[in-house]
């Protein structure tokens, strides 16, 4: 806030518009009441997964994986951190209580598609006790149905090109980011700062095998604001470089955003995964490459000075899962199931089989193991919780915009600066 105080005003406004834009931007405040609960769910094992962090309703789309394939999956990592599985899970259940009440749907209805949505995740973790295609596993074109089909389908007739001509011009056979209002250009010192952060990126990306080898040649370089409502007041800049040929058509656009504080951290106190991580860059980054398996062939980490950037492709690939259209039980159903198995794939593909040493056992087996024939049981547990935390969060965010309305959030007015006449 001492940072940006405009930004966090911006951002606030956004989260007061209903209770679920309050949730959305509040992770923080989310597990502050996990560390007060009691987690029956949570052994020595299960304790101690790679979970996304922020997984609410919203936070699924489509991205194009290191293979090429169009894949439905979780695609937000900035809270991704070590904690317990349920937390992901108890999370996910509250959003989609607020999002489903926003559309008016009756608590019985919301508590059978969340059984749908935890029956598929627990039908999937089982599945994967019996193979070893956890890593393999992926939601695309060929097995997926309903409105989750329809986006990986729209996905596949986007372009690189697309998005180049939305964000850069070309004068004299050279191409150059627009001048657009969010662009700001960069003094000579900052854009060796950035250059030279680039160069220590390249030695951190290493996907198991590309699929294109790319320049690399620095085209343009511009500031932006900070993304999405998470990521108020954290500096950031696009970098506009060569594709694999001197075509223009192919140039790639990367995004450089500084790290921020994983909300799961301030609550996991364990010093093994706080030291695994070299800065909230790095963390975000392997944290990515560990929840999807086949990441992005540009996914790194950087440092400018002394803080920590995480580095990834601006793509065209990715489109957000559009809940406005979901309105009835049926449609809604089939997302969920869908999701429940993206879900299940997330955490069981971040274990013993990845690349990292913080997970030395196998997910799947962790929490089957755990439930035993409590299955029911722990169905119920988490529908109970998003039906509670729901109501809770509804109450947390009037005092929110109470409080916000009032200028009683220390650093931050409501009217931000006054108009003149």
């Amino acid at each position: 806030m001492a940072a940006d105080a405009d930004a966090f005003r911006t951002k606030f406004r956004k989260m007061a518009a209903d209770p679920f834009a309050f949730y959305r931007g509040s992770a923080c405040l989310f597990y502050a009441d996990m560390a007060t609960l009691e987690d029956r769910w949570g052994d020595e094992r299960t304790s101690r997964v790679w979970i996304q962090g922020d997984l609410h309703a919203e936070n699924f789309g489509t991205y194009m994986d290191g293979e090429g394939r169009i894949v439905f999956d979780v695609n937000d990592f900035d809270e991704a951190y070590l904690g317990h599985l349920s937390w992901d899970l108890r999370r996910f259940a509250a959003s989609f209580a607020l999002l489903a009440w926003r559309k008016a749907l009756g608590d019985d209805v919301i508590g059978e598609l969340l059984g749908v949505f935890l029956g598929s995740y627990l039908d999937q973790v089982e599945a994967f006790t019996r193979s070893d295609e956890d890593r393999s596993f992926a939601l695309t074109r060929d097995n997926t149905q309903g409105a989750v089909h329809e986006v990986v389908l729209e996905t596949t007739a986007r372009t690189r090109i697309g998005l180049l001509d939305r964000l850069t011009v070309v004068e004299r056979y050279e191409r150059r980011f627009a001048d657009l209002p969010r662009n700001r250009r960069l003094d000579d010192d900052e854009r060796a700062e950035v250059l030279a952060a680039l160069d220590r990126w390249q030695g951190t990306v290493h996907p198991p095998r590309r699929r294109h080898d790319v320049a690399y040649g620095v085209k343009d370089v511009v500031g932006t604001g900070g993304f999405g409502i998470g990521s108020a007041g954290l500096p950031a800049y696009t970098v506009l470089i060569e594709g694999y040929d001197q075509a223009l058509e192919n140039d790639v656009v990367l995004s450089l955003k500084q790290g921020n504080v994983a909300a799961p951290s301030r609550i996991v106190g364990d010093p093994e995964i706080s030291g695994y991580f070299e800065h909230h860059g790095h963390r975000t980054a392997v944290s990515q490459r560990a929840l999807q398996a086949n990441a992005s062939q540009f996914l790194g980490h950087t440092e400018i000075r002394g803080v920590g950037f995480v580095v990834q492709e601006l793509s065209p690939y990715e489109s957000d899962l559009d809940w406005e259209d979901l309105t009835e039980p049926d449609e809604i159903a089939t997302v969920m199931a869908q999701l429940g198995r993206a879900t299940a794939k997330l955490h069981c593909v971040g274990d013993a089989d990845s690349d990292h040493t913080l997970v030395p056992f196998q997910t799947e087996e962790a929490l089957t193991e755990l439930l035993g024939g409590r299955r029911e049981e722990f169905v119920a547990d988490m529908v109970a919780f998003a039906h509670s935390y729901a109501r809770r969060t509804q109450d947390d965010h009037r005092l929110f915009v109470d409080a916000f309305r009032a200028g009683r959030i220390p650093g931050i007015s409501s009217s931000g600066a006054h108009p003149t006449a």
